[in-house]
């Protein structure tokens, strides 16, 4: 097994505050810096992408369709692939990802720019990157800490939260403008010319040589990988949290479009400004945590998120005030991603190295698979019924009733089991 996550590559002598620390270490600093290119352009052609699927097809069912085509090879994929990220060189398994990713962007703005894309186009590219996402993530979740060590983890995920939140208020804002003014091919295409900055600081890495663990069957890894979470209270009881979570509260994500168009009477552009309002919460959320997590009381500023983001998100479905959904979809998209950032350190920093990628796989299979499988039954039940916000609003509902019978759980926890220590600091 590699030795790299608990010992990173010897840092830059770069000066920084303390804030930024993680980009001390150079090669995150590649990555980080790569992503935040990469990631406006995802925004923009996921923005574009929904914008296209309603003007193609008009209903409800196939968001949601589209949604869970992308993340069916998640769900299905995520666990033997993180599996594999603990068995083989992160930085290879990132660089096929991302040229899959790049590849699937372009040939969908080359039929978009023809006037030939066709909805099952888009549903064949969805699963395209949804088996890449399935590699791409429990690699790179894995990845972080061996480019910065323990000691610097949070910082990093707070910062690359802040860089997919930044990017989540400029490339749906983007996107908006650019749909409304010259059609969806654009976005798609600076999507796919995005990646190479990503693809760029992967090869200007300089890494430790791999060492590959004891050869082992990928079904013994993944059971091995099964009993460890089943043994652990602690990390069982933050994905069945997270699991809930995404189930409940984030399957309403497909259906935005709708809610825009059909229920708050908004354009393409009006799309784009509520998308870049949840990303401007999620961003603070994501300052906050880089500004000040390690004076954080982590595990009550998760569980006061996770109790509250149901809330909100049942009070928007209730307005029709433009206005104020804005403000909603504000705070949710703070308690959205306090959430995430803090489930995904706890689990981190609890979980012991060789197990990392199978623990993060199986999160990552929770956050971008279930959620979009819900997504899709979400939408389908809406598209039935015909009220979308009296479904959304029912099943926020029930999700809240659930994070509060899992929150006794947590209580009932044994305070030397639930306690995390906090980092240090550097």
């Amino acid at each position: 097994m590699s030795s790299a996550s608990s010992a990173p590559p010897p840092r830059s002598r770069l000066r920084l505050p303390h804030a930024l620390r993680a980009l001390r270490h150079r090669n995150y600093r590649l990555l980080f810096f790569g992503q935040l290119i990469a990631h406006i352009g995802f925004w923009m052609q996921a923005t574009a992408q929904g914008w296209l699927v309603l003007r193609l097809t008009d209903a409800p069912f196939w968001l949601g369709a589209i949604a869970a085509a992308q993340s069916l090879p998640v769900l299905i994929l995520s666990v033997p692939a993180g599996a594999l990220a603990d068995r083989v060189p992160k930085r290879t398994l990132l660089l096929i990802t991302q040229g899959t990713a790049m590849t699937t962007a372009l040939l969908l703005a080359t039929l978009i720019l023809g006037d030939a894309v066709q909805v099952w186009h888009v549903l064949i590219a969805a699963l395209l990157v949804g088996v890449a996402s399935a590699f791409e993530n429990p690699a790179r979740q894995a990845f972080t800490i061996e480019l910065v060590g323990r000691d610097d983890l949070m910082n990093a995920i707070a910062l690359d939260s802040t860089v997919m939140n930044g990017a989540r208020i400029i490339g749906p804002a983007a996107a908006g403008a650019l749909v409304a003014a010259t059609g969806e091919g654009p976005a798609f295409l600076f999507n796919g010319v995005s990646v190479l900055a990503v693809i760029g600081g992967l090869l200007m890495m300089r890494l430790r040589p791999f060492v590959a663990p004891p050869r082992r069957s990928n079904w013994q890894q993944m059971r091995e990988g099964f009993a460890y979470i089943r043994g652990d209270a602690r990390v069982r009881l933050l994905l069945l949290q997270i699991t809930a979570h995404c189930v409940f509260g984030l399957a309403y994500f497909p259906l935005m479009p709708y809610f825009a168009r059909n229920v708050l009477g908004a354009d393409a552009q009006g799309f784009g400004v509520l998308a870049s309002t949840n990303a401007a919460g999620a961003l603070v959320a994501a300052l906050m945590i880089t500004f000040v997590g390690d004076r954080l009381p982590r595990v009550g500023v998760r569980s006061v998120a996770l109790l509250s983001y149901s809330l909100l998100l049942g009070a928007f479905t209730l307005t029709r005030s433009f206005a104020v959904a804005m403000a909603l979809l504000a705070a949710i998209g703070w308690a959205g991603i306090v959430v995430l950032t803090l489930t995904n350190t706890l689990l981190q920093m609890v979980t012991p190295d060789e197990m990392r990628g199978r623990v993060m796989g199986v999160y990552m299979l929770v956050v971008m698979g279930v959620s979009q499988i819900s997504g899709l039954i979400l939408s389908s039940v809406a598209d039935v019924i015909g009220d979308v916000p009296l479904v959304v609003g029912c099943w926020t509902m029930i999700g809240w009733g659930v994070q509060i019978y899992l929150f006794g759980q947590w209580r009932r926890l044994s305070s030397a089991a639930a306690q995390v220590a906090p980092l240090p600091r550097p």
